[in-house]
């Protein structure tokens, strides 16, 4: 009955997405690829109010019941009226849909490993679920509490009803990475020219390449943040003449973008700001007007972070945030030091053998030499150079951001390790690379000779030998863009299969996954023994994953006993949780309290001065 249940709200979560879809399509005529992001963003966007509001639960039930209802409606009126339901997909649409399918599939049999999971991304998602509420400073579990929410809420609205396993949680994110894909596409107006989506397709496919340190089988949304605003680029540029369509479209994108990580506001203003761009290029008279327009969508697209910044302000009274740019921070560190951060930072940026320098010093190489042949050969005017130096300049104020962050924000300690560069640096970089992409794209389609419309399809070239060019571009994009897919989805695949040797893996089985109804934390202290193979003790990983499964809060890790202090240790815990056994671990326990050591839960009995080890049997 259960699971009839669970397939029912299953049903009811996709027919509730149609329903929204099918409004954006019949009431708002947005154009098909913007459907998804915008259906997609403005849930997140209420459900994320909802929770601001404290009614996170009824306020999903709503949303739920809204797009069921919007679904019944369209669809009755749609049968009375005699319509029939078109249906017609085109080249790109097919292949676009069979690689969705191939990579959603993998998501399915993928788990949480990375660090980054179970530190914050999924235990903030695993206590919003079990509460159905958003973490409150009282949260324990949660280290992290000034992220913000908007990605999260998103993925409590699909896993509240889709299931709360692992798998979903990716499968929700890759509904938003997708969504985002799609949505670029969104910037080809000659929909018949398939080169353009082919080489639109190979560009989409490098950033991959870039991404490679996050993976989209991840809860991380730093590879969200640049895809997003590339999202809003296509769609600010479609619309860049009907500034009230594009508005529409891009204030919930924005809005989503803003509470998606504490750098999310950058992203949405470098989006805005592109927007206000076309909007002043392509104003026209009565301009006044949609210059208002525009600044009411920057409020509101701003609105969720400043009531983030209410929440923080009001319910996190004296928690700081982690990074917190202050006068204390500014004084806590020497010139000589910041003069070794701002060395390690300009390697860093200079180091050829990064992904990411690599990228930034390709493009620059491919968008010059594009553009000098366009106008020696081509003998066209290509925008490409103007978003070069645009994209430079975006480039240049985040790095100088990033270096002031660790300058100024973070502990010297992770200053000094420059923590999260390889992160920080691939999301803009993945949005340098898909900018140019998107122009070079763009300056493509206006490049042929003939507009499609003009002559008839078959005419549609200024020779036969174009023709030849045109279908042999294609088959290169096709094959440089299916290559690299297959590299990340092989990449993807590793990681799935390699699950059941990861620490994840090993302390699932010995502890399970832990879910309680009543929301509250389990109470009990958690001592957790496990090598420190690649410092998983000395890093915290372990005791994340433990906190994570088990649900508790008070879990610390240890990777060796010392005989002379075992007891004074053991009593000051409730259970002892063996994830990985060795040979002096064995012989301790065997000598002491008389048990095998194996993998396990031990109760820990305290009576006097004397401590007992009972194994638990497992659940």
């Amino acid at each position: 009955m259960l699971v009839i249940w669970d397939l029912l709200l299953g049903i009811s979560l996709i027919l509730s997405f149609f329903g929204y879809m099918m409004l954006a399509k019949e009431s708002l005529a947005l154009k098909q690829e913007f459907i998804p992001v915008f259906v997609f963003s403005s849930v997140s966007c209420m459900v994320y109010f909802f929770g601001l509001a404290g009614f996170l639960l009824p306020g999903a039930i709503v949303i739920l019941a809204c797009g069921l209802l919007m679904f019944g409606f369209i669809l009755f009126r749609k049968i009375r009226a005699g319509e029939k339901v078109p249906f017609s997909i085109s080249l790109f649409k097919l292949a676009f849909l069979i690689g969705s399918v191939f990579f959603f599939q993998l998501l399915l049999q993928c788990k949480l490993v990375h660090y980054d999971n179970f530190s914050h991304w999924a235990i903030v998602l695993k206590q919003m679920l079990t509460t159905n509420a958003f973490p409150t400073a009282a949260s324990n579990l949660i280290d992290f509490k000034n992220y913000p929410l908007g990605i999260s809420s998103f993925l409590y609205y699909v896993c509240r009803f889709a299931g709360t396993s692992q798998p979903m949680m990716l499968f929700s994110q890759g509904l938003l990475i997708f969504s985002c894909f799609y949505a670029i596409f969104g910037i080809i107006s000659e929909k018949k020219r398939f080169l353009l989506y082919a080489f639109l397709g190979l560009g989409c496919s490098t950033l991959s390449f870039f991404n490679i340190t996050i993976r989209i089988s991840n809860l991380l949304v730093d590879f969200l943040l640049p895809i997003f605003t590339l999202a809003i680029f296509a769609a600010a540029y479609h619309y860049r003449r009907d500034m009230k369509r594009a508005c529409l479209v891009i204030l919930p994108l924005g809005g989503l973008l803003s509470v998606t990580k504490s750098t999310g506001v950058i992203f949405a203003g470098i989006g805005l700001t592109f927007l206000t761009y076309l909007w002043f290029v392509h104003r026209k008279p009565g301009w006044w007007k949609d210059g208002l327009l525009l600044l009411t969508t920057m409020a509101g697209a701003f609105l969720p972070r400043l009531g983030w910044s209410w929440r923080m302000t009001t319910f996190f009274q004296g928690i700081e945030n982690k990074f917190n740019v202050s006068a204390s921070e500014l004084t806590g560190k020497t010139p000589e030091q910041m003069q070794e951060i701002v060395g390690l930072f300009l390697k860093s940026i200079a180091d050829v053998s990064t992904r990411t320098t690599i990228g930034v010093l390709l493009f620059h190489v491919a968008a010059i030499a594009a553009s000098i042949f366009a106008v020696y050969v081509l003998k066209k005017k290509w925008n490409l150079w103007k978003a070069l130096i645009a994209l430079d300049v975006v480039l240049v104020l985040y790095y100088a951001g990033i270096l002031g962050l660790y300058l100024y924000s973070m502990p010297l300690e992770e200053a000094l390790g420059l923590a999260g560069f390889e992160r920080y640096a691939c999301s803009i970089v993945v949005l340098f690379a898909g900018g140019l992409v998107m122009c070079a794209t763009v300056d493509i389609e206006r490049s042929f000779h003939y507009r499609i419309g003009q002559v008839p399809d078959d005419q549609a070239f200024k020779s036969v030998r174009n023709k030849r060019r045109y279908q042999q571009g294609v088959l290169v994009c096709m094959a440089i863009a299916v290559t690299l897919l297959m590299s990340e989805y092989n990449g993807v695949l590793y990681i799935a299969r390699s699950y059941d040797t990861s620490l994840p893996c090993k302390v699932r089985a010995v502890t399970g996954d832990r879910w309680y109804q009543d929301g509250k934390e389990d109470q009990h202290r958690y001592l957790i023994y496990g090598s420190d193979q690649d410092q998983q003790v000395t890093n915290f990983y372990m005791q994340y994953v433990a906190r994570y499964f088990l649900y508790a809060a008070q879990v610390d890790g240890i990777c060796l006993f010392y005989e002379d202090n075992m007891d004074n240790l053991l009593s000051g815990y409730d259970y002892l949780v063996v994830v990985e056994r060795d040979s002096d671990e064995t012989r301790l326990l065997k000598k002491h309290y008389g048990v095998t050591g194996e993998e396990g839960i031990y109760q820990v009995l305290k009576s006097g001065n004397k401590v007992q080890l009972v194994l638990q049997p497992k659940e």
